[in-house]
């Protein structure tokens, strides 16, 4: 199993003129310290409007100058969102290839569709067409990367017979990998042959094997992939901190987790009664049904970390800790670890001590 960083960019409040340029820099600080200790990548989203959560809206500027600061990186969109405004599917293989250019063949491309009202509301998108939209303009990005010239007439885009310029180191193209939190989403990846962004917030372990085992079985049927080959690398995503004592490490991540544990859970609960409203029917959208349901309940404010800590769901504690942690995650049949060093408020000395002691002592054991 690898490891590697990823990133929401939060903001906490208070905010002062310097705040999100002290954030970009601690990131920039952070990716540094990671290459040199042979961390395998960096992963980030692509978020709008999420103020002190997310504000990390344009994603790949901040790779850009990642990948000419760092040798070894794998830079990894966290994802690219596809539906249409967001971004258009030739944009989306111009901006991976300009940066397989950059980084010397680094990219993982991540895509997805979305599931939070207030970033599909803002662009104008009606959720129950993201599915759709998602897989044309993933076919499509696909297509430019691959192919000489291309041409294609599709529901929501249409571009006549173009040479799309400049192609990407990696040939056909770079590694393809789709986001989804829900156990048919895992099916329905592995029958696309595409890599899996597995994204299931508080997961306890023993459910996440379970939905790893649903894609492995789908993606080893998979005779018609999406992409030009099959990817079969599974990307976990999960909260952790390191320190030098087991106290010091859980200090850190409780107010941090229970924090972003919460507040995911306001923003993902909200569209399940947003297709209420809109009367429409979306069944690719009822795995959100458990976050509205625990905010309508308010439970979501009660959230503990030592509970998440125990199902498995999240990772924190010593060196030794984070070993036998993530030794659950690799046996579940995880290929690659996102950490999720700083979900809200982290301190940067914080971050920094948490990536050199993986580096240093975690990673190695998984070598």
């Amino acid at each position: 199993m690898k490891f590697a960083l990823f990133y929401e960019i939060p903001v906490a409040r208070p905010w002062s003129p310097d705040s999100e340029r002290r954030a970009y820099r601690e990131v920039m600080e952070q990716a540094i310290a990671a290459d040199r200790l042979g961390w395998h990548g960096l992963w980030t989203v692509e978020h709008h409007f999420l103020e002190e959560f997310s504000h990390c809206s344009n994603p790949e500027v901040l790779y850009g100058a990642i990948a000419a600061r760092t040798e070894n990186l794998r830079l990894g969109y966290g994802v690219r969102l596809q539906p249409r405004p967001y971004n258009h599917p030739v944009r989306s293989a111009e901006s991976a290839a300009v940066l397989d250019l950059i980084s010397n063949g680094r990219v993982d491309y991540g895509s997805g569709r979305s599931t939070t009202r207030i970033e599909l509301e803002g662009f104008g998108i009606h959720p129950k067409d993201t599915r759709e939209m998602w897989r044309e303009a993933l076919e499509m990005t696909i297509g430019c990367w691959s192919n000489d010239e291309f041409e294609f007439e599709g529901k929501w885009w249409s571009m006549p017979r173009r040479r799309v310029i400049p192609k990407p180191v990696q040939a056909p193209h770079p590694p393809v990998f789709a986001a989804t939190g829900s156990k048919d989403g895992h099916q329905m990846m592995g029958e696309l042959g595409l890599g899996l962004c597995s994204f299931s917030l508080g997961t306890p372990v023993e459910v996440l094997a379970e939905n790893l085992a649903t894609y492995r079985h789908a993606i080893a049927g998979c005779t018609n992939p999406l992409g030009k080959s099959v990817n079969n690398q599974t990307v976990v995503f999960s909260m952790v901190t390191c320190a030098t004592t087991t106290e010091a490490a859980h200090a850190v991540a409780k107010p941090n987790f229970e924090w972003y544990v919460t507040r995911s859970t306001e923003i993902i609960g909200a569209v399940p009664g947003w297709l209420e409203e809109l009367e429409a029917q979306d069944r690719s959208y009822d795995y959100l049904q458990r976050a509205a349901k625990a905010v309508q309940r308010g439970r979501h404010t009660e959230v503990r970390f030592e509970d998440l800590l125990a199902q498995g769901a999240v990772i924190s504690g010593n060196p030794d800790d984070l070993v036998e942690q993530a030794k659950r995650y690799e046996a579940a049949g995880t290929d690659i670890l996102l950490c999720l060093l700083n979900p809200y408020a982290v301190p940067q000395d914080a971050s920094m001590e948490a990536i050199e002691l993986i580096g240093r002592h975690v990673i190695p054991e998984f070598a």
